[in-house]
């Protein structure tokens, strides 16, 4: 993966660049405020390399607000095929929800805690890389909690299911996790497929189902 990394702690950003480095990917610039983050993809674009992955801070200079998030947002209607993953010190799913909807690129929200967990982490930019979604489990249970709507057909093991799908897991990851037999799991999955209305070769089904549950209303 090519991956340009934007947070204004230096320490992070020489730890993720390490394991990304270690894991065999490259970083194409890592920077540390919002505006030099535009700048930077906007000059590997132009030079005709396109990043996989853009990691970012919500808060960075210059105003140390949601500058990071904002320069993100900035990238995606300028790149719609640019992958995000932003990082955050906190839970706050209007985060999250500011890139759901009408998603198209690969998207994911972490918390910062999540990258010391580096085999959860380099799983998750893959997944990012490769246009799908991943929300860290605390965000993604604020943002579900009181939700109905579509999701009030589910039966509570196929929200469990569900909302391991969201966390980015693969069926036999969820198969491990619940202590379920692998057909099981595949049947749970065809149920939420199916009561979500994702018919038998729809386009990108896992990932549309995630963003039903991440975006129901209430």
């Amino acid at each position: 993966m090519r991956i340009i990394l934007a947070d204004d702690s230096a320490l992070l950003r020489e730890g993720i660049t390490g394991l990304v480095e270690r894991q065999g990917h490259e970083v194409l610039a890592a920077v540390s405020d919002a505006p030099s983050l535009v700048v930077a993809v906007r000059d590997s674009m132009v030079n005709g390399i396109v990043p996989d992955v853009v990691i970012a801070d919500v808060r960075m200079p210059p105003g140390m607000a949601t500058d990071g998030l904002d320069a993100a947002a900035e990238l995606r209607d300028e790149f719609p095929e640019l992958a995000i993953m932003i990082l955050s010190q906190y839970v706050a799913p209007a985060y999250a929800q500011r890139f759901l909807t009408g998603a198209g690129a690969g998207f994911g929200y972490l918390l910062k805690d999540r990258v010391a967990k580096v085999a959860d982490f380099m799983r998750s930019l893959t997944i990012v890389a490769a246009d799908g979604i991943v929300i860290d489990p605390e965000v993604a249970s604020q943002l579900a909690r009181g939700r109905s709507g579509p999701l009030d057909s589910l039966t509570d093991r196929e929200r469990e299911v569900l909302a391991l799908m969201a966390e980015g897991l693969s069926n036999n990851q969820i198969s491990e996790r619940l202590f379920l037999s692998s057909g099981a799991v595949s049947k749970y999955v065809a149920a939420v497929f199916l009561k979500l209305g994702l018919q038998v070769g729809e386009e990108n089904r896992r990932v549309r189902a995630v963003l039903t549950y991440l975006t129901a209303t209430e």
